[in-house]
């Protein structure tokens, strides 16, 4: 039960962090339409990390990073963290598969 409160406080502070940098880095509204590459290498470790590490440290750290990323000013970030998950939920099926032969 703790790991769950370590994940959901390490997903909470890193949204915060994600929607403080996003401002400071974009001070207009929604504009740029294209993929942060930074951003969707960030979100790609994160959430490989978040759900294939098996440990809790690795785990809390990956959810930081894709809650920074999650957490960015509405429209940024959407790209990247769909990416993201995308790439780790076939990590995921990889790993799984695998370890069943």
């Amino acid at each position: 039960m703790l790991d769950y409160m370590i994940y959901l406080l390490a997903f909470a502070v890193g949204s915060i962090l994600g929607l403080l940098f996003s401002y400071k880095q974009h001070g207009e509204p929604f504009v740029d339409t294209s993929l942060n590459a930074i951003a969707a290498v960030v979100a790609v470790i994160g959430w490989i990390l978040a759900f294939n590490s098996g440990n809790v440290i690795l785990s809390a750290v990956g959810f930081l990073l894709g809650g920074f990323i999650m957490g960015e000013r509405p429209g940024y970030g959407r790209k990247e963290t769909a990416l993201g998950l995308i790439i780790a939920i076939i990590v995921y099926l990889i790993l799984k598969c695998y370890s069943m032969m």
